[in-house]
């Protein structure tokens, strides 16, 4: 059974990043599942730091826009999604091509919600896991 409460899709979450960090970082929206976003960044040289690798920052960014995308559009009409907190364990370095990210919720309660987020390189190999912290916040 699928977890969202307004209509979602890749378009509708690409259309939304116009004119963002995450369009000026290359940011892909891949597939939105029953209980799941996918979405991707390429390491190139908008994104790498200067050793050539993924900048550590950038793979947050992907962590915390499929998990506050997924909060977002989990909240009733009118409620509003707000990051309280993110971390990232960065487990290895990509140095070209693809990071894919996978946000899944682990709790979505009333007035909070909890994504984790798993990043892998193109080879499946685990790159970086993020846990997000949303608040939910009620209409004005």
């Amino acid at each position: 059974m699928a977890i969202w409460k307004q209509p979602i899709s890749c378009e509708i979450l690409t259309a939304i990043s116009q004119g963002t960090a995450n369009q000026h970082l290359g940011l892909e929206f891949l597939e939105v599942g029953e209980d799941f976003i996918r979405g991707r960044v390429p390491v190139d040289h908008r994104t790498r730091q200067p050793y050539g690798l993924l900048h550590g920052g950038v793979s947050v960014v992907l962590a915390e826009t499929l998990g506050s995308c997924g909060a977002a559009y989990c909240c009733p009409e009118g409620y509003r999604a707000v990051g309280l907190d993110i971390n990232a364990n960065h487990l290895r370095g990509a140095t070209s091509g693809w990071v894919t990210g996978i946000a899944r919720p682990v709790h979505i309660g009333r007035t909070t919600q909890v994504w984790q987020i798993d990043l892998h390189n193109d080879a499946g190999e685990l790159t970086c896991v993020s846990r997000l912290t949303m608040a939910v916040l009620a209409p004005r």
